[in-house]
C-alpha cells in the first residue's frame, strides 16, 4: 500500500476543539509521507533504516556513558523487537533471553517480584482503610451520640466518607508529590501518613467532630498513595503483562477490604478495659496501620521507576533500574533506549508550567479522551454501588434481619467473594481486555443490584427466603464486580495518559473516582431511608446500565499497546468511535443473535498513524540526527 492511502483514513485533526498540537500531529505526517518505512508499524523507530538507528543507540550512550556497542544493537531490537532471531549482531545467549521473553512471560525477576509484593501491600492498606469502618459502624454512632442528633444519617455518612473527601482534594498534589520525591518515596511516606493516621482514629474522644478530624487526615496518605501505586507498576512492567499486574492493585486492595472485615469480627467481642466508649471499634480502625508499616519496611529494597529517572535526566541510573527489572543487558537496553526516544517525543508536546499542563489535558485531543476514558472507568467504579456494600453491608444484613455478629460474617463473605473472583481478570484483562470486561459486567451488575433490592419486598416472615435473595444478588454482584469494573479502571487509567501528564492525570482519575466515593459514602444513609433498600439498589442498577453505552460509545482499548504507542488510539475523535462502535453493536446483534451471514466488520484502527511529532525525529542524517538526541 503506497503512504498516501495509509494516511487516508487518520483521524480529522482539523475539527473543532483540536489544538495547535494535533496540526503538529498532521504537519509530522505529511514530513514523513515519502519516507522509507521498515520495522514494525505504530514504533517511531521505524521510519529509520537500521543503521541509522544503530548509531543513534551509540551516540545515546556516549552521551550517557553507557556501552555503545550495546545500545547500538538494542536500538536495533527496538526497531523492530519481534525480529530478533533475524538480527546476526546478536548473541546466541541474547536470542535466548529475548526468546524466553515472549514465549514465558511470566518468567520474571526477583526484584520485579518485590516491586510487585510492594504494589500489593500498599494496595491491601487502602482496603483495610476502607472496610474496617464497616463494622465500627455498628458502635461508634450509638457511643458517640450520633444516632440521637439531628440528621444523624448525614452525620454518620460524613464520618464514613471523610476520607475520600480528603483524597478528592489531595490527588491534585500527585504531581508534586512524585516530581519532588519520586515513585518509593510518595509511596513510603503516604503510607506514613495512613499508619499514623489509622492509630490516631483509634485513640480519638467520644467527639464525633474528632473522629472525622482523623479520618479526614487519612485521606492525606490513600489519595496520593492511589495515584503513584499503579503508575509505579505501570512503569516498571513489560508491555504484556502490565494490565495483569497493574490489576494488582484491585485484587490486593480486595484482599485488603476481606481483611478488614476478618479484623472486625476477630475484635467485635472485644471488652472495654476501661476504655472510653469501649475498645472493640478502636482497634478496628487502628488495625489498618498493619499492612501499611509493611510497605515502610518494603520501599528501600525496590528500585525506582526507571521513567521517572530519566525524566530527571539520571540515565545511567534509569538503566541500572531496568537492568534489575529485566533478565538481560540487551533486554534493559532496548526498553531504556526506546523509553528515551518516546520521551524526547512527549517533551516536544509541553514544556509548560503545572497550569499549561493542566490545560493540555483537556485542549489536546489525544490527552482529552485518555481523560475521559480514566473519567468514565473511575466515575463508574464508584456508581455501579460497590462501595455502598463494602461500607455498610453489616447495616444492610442487619436490616434484612440478620443479627450483628452474623450480618458481620455475611460481610466477610462478600469480602472474600470480592477477593476469589478477582482472580480470573488477572488472564482475562490482558486476553478479553479492558472494554469487553466492562461491557459485559455492567449489565449483569445491574441485573444482580435488583435482584437483590427487590429481596427487601419479600415479606420479614420468610425470613430465609428473603436473606437468601438479597445475599444472592450481593454476592454474585460482587463476584461480576470483581472480574471487571474491579480492576479495570486503575490499570485503564495508568495506561490513558502520556508520560509528560501522566503523574497530573492520575492525579484526576484518582480524584473523581475519591470525590464519587465520598459522595456515594455520604449520601447512602439517607438516600436508603427515602429510597428504602428497594429504591437504593434500583438506584445504581440503572447507572451500571448506563455506564454500559459510556464504555460502548466513548471508551477505546487499550489492550497489547505500549504505554506511549496509545496515541494512535485515543487519536481518533469521539464522534468517530461512538459512530463506529453503534454500527459494530449492531453489526454483531445481526451476526450472533440473527444469525446472518455478514462479511468481516473493518476494525477502526486499521490505518494507525506513526508516532512521528518530534521535529527532531524528521532529520534522516546519522550524526546530525543522533547529537540532537
Amino acid at each position: 500500500m503506497a503512504d498516501h492511502e495509509k494516511l487516508e483514513k487518520l483521524p480529522d485533526t482539523s475539527s473543532s476543539g483540536s489544538s495547535h498540537h494535533d496540526a503538529h500531529y498532521n504537519e509530522a505526517l505529511v514530513q514523513n509521507a515519502d519516507a522509507s518505512r521498515e520495522g514494525e508499524h505504530g514504533n517511531i523507530l521505524a521510519q529509520y533504516t537500521e543503521k541509522q538507528t544503530m548509531q543513534m543507540g551509540r551516540n545515546y550512550a556516549l552521551k550517557h556513558n553507557l556501552d555503545p556497542d550495546l545500545f547500538g544493537r538494542a536500538a536495533a531490537l527496538a526497531r523492530s523487537p519481534g525480529d530478533f532471531n533475524s538480527m546476526e549482531f546478536l548473541s546466541p545467549e541474547e536470542k535466548e533471553a529475548l526468546h524466553l521473553e515472549v514465549t514465558k512471560k511470566w518468567h520474571i525477576p526477583r526484584k520485579l517480584v518485590e516491586v510487585i509484593a510492594l504494589g500489593s501491600m500498599a494496595a491491601a492498606v487502602q482496603g483495610m482503610d476502607e472496610s474496617v469502618v464497616n463494622g465500627a459502624t455498628l458502635f461508634y454512632p450509638k457511643i458517640m451520640g450520633i444516632t440521637e442528633m439531628k440528621n444523624a444519617d448525614l452525620l454518620e455518612g460524613l464520618v464514613n466518607s471523610a476520607p475520600y473527601l480528603c483524597c478528592s482534594i489531595v490527588c491534585w498534589s500527585s504531581d508534586y508529590w512524585n516530581k519532588k520525591l519520586g515513585r518509593k518515596w510518595t509511596i513510603f511516606w503516604t503510607c506514613m501518613i495512613s499508619a499514623i493516621t489509622c492509630i490516631w482514629q483509634g485513640l480519638v474522644n467520644l467527639k464525633w467532630y474528632h473522629l472525622f478530624i482523623a479520618r479526614f487526615a487519612l485521606g492525606f496518605g490513600i489519595g496520593v498513595k492511589s495515584a503513584t501505586v499503579p503508575a509505579y507498576a505501570a512503569e516498571t512492567t513489560p508491555a504484556k503483562i502490565r494490565g495483569s499486574l497493574v490489576m494488582l492493585w484491585q485484587f490486593f486492595t480486595a484482599v485488603g477490604i476481606m481483611f478488614g472485615y476478618v479484623t472486625t469480627l476477630a475484635f467485635y467481642y472485644v471488652g472495654d478495659h476501661g476504655i472510653s466508649g469501649g475498645l472493640n471499634w478502636r482497634l478496628m480502625l487502628a488495625s489498618a496501620c498493619i499492612p501499611a508499616l509493611i510497605v515502610l519496611i518494603q520501599v528501600p529494597f525496590v528500585p525506582e521507576s526507571p521513567r521517572w529517572l530519566m525524566g530527571k535526566d539520571r540515565h545511567t541510573e534509569a538503566f541500572q533500574s531496568l537492568k534489575i527489572l529485566r533478565f538481560s543487558e540487551i533486554e534493559a537496553a532496548r526498553d531504556c533506549f526506546y523509553q528515551y526516544v518516546l520521551l524526547k517525543e512527549e517533551h516536544s508536546y509541553s514544556q509548560g508550567s503545572y497550569f499549561s499542563r493542566v490545560k493540555e489535558m483537556f485542549t489536546v485531543r489525544r490527552n482529552r479522551n485518555g481523560a475521559l476514558g480514566a473519567w468514565i472507568v473511575m466515575f463508574m467504579q464508584q456508581f455501579c454501588g460497590i462501595n455502598v456494600i463494602a461500607y455498610y453491608s453489616s447495616s444492610i444484613y442487619i436490616e434484612s434481619g440478620l443479627s450483628e455478629v452474623k450480618a458481620m460474617v455475611a460481610s466477610w463473605g462478600f469480602g472474600m467473594i470480592n477477593f476469589l473472583f478477582a482472580i480470573p481478570a488477572f488472564y482475562t484483562i490482558d486476553t478479553f481486555g479492558r472494554r469487553n470486561l466492562l461491557l459485559t459486567t455492567f449489565p449483569l451488575m445491574a441485573i444482580f443490584l435488583l435482584v437483590a433490592g427487590f429481596g427487601f419486598w419479600i415479606p420479614e416472615d420468610k425470613k430465609d427466603g428473603r436473606l437468601a435473595c438479597i445475599t444472592t444478588g450481593i454476592y454474585l454482584f460482587a463476584a461480576v464486580y470483581s472480574s471487571g469494573e474491579g480492576p479495570v479502571p486503575f490499570t485503564y487509567s495508568a495506561e490513558a495518559f502520556p508520560l509528560y501528564i501522566r503523574d497530573l492525570g492520575m492525579g484526576f482519575a484518582t480524584s473523581t473516582c475519591w470525590f464519587f466515593n465520598f459522595i456515594l459514602a455520604f449520601t447512602w444513609p439517607r438516600l436508603k431511608n427515602a429510597f428504602k433498600p428497594q429504591g437504593a439498589f434500583g438506584w445504581y442498577a440503572a447507572w451500571n446500565i448506563v455506564g454500559f453505552f459510556l464504555v460502548l460509545w466513548f471508551l477505546p482499548e487499550t489492550k497489547g499497546l505500549t504505554l506511549e504507542e496509545l496515541d494512535d488510539v485515543f487519536g481518533v475523535s469521539l464522534r468517530e468511535h461512538a459512530k463506529y462502535r453503534t454500527k459494530e453493536l449492531l453489526y454483531n446483534f445481526r451476526k450472533y443473535v440473527l444469525r446472518q451471514q455478514l462479511p468481516p466488520f473493518p476494525p477502526l484502527y486499521r490505518h494507525q498513524r506513526m508516532a512521528v511529532t518530534n521535529p527532531e525525529w524528521n532529520e534522516k542524517t546519522e550524526v546530525e540526527h543522533d547529537e540532537e538526541i
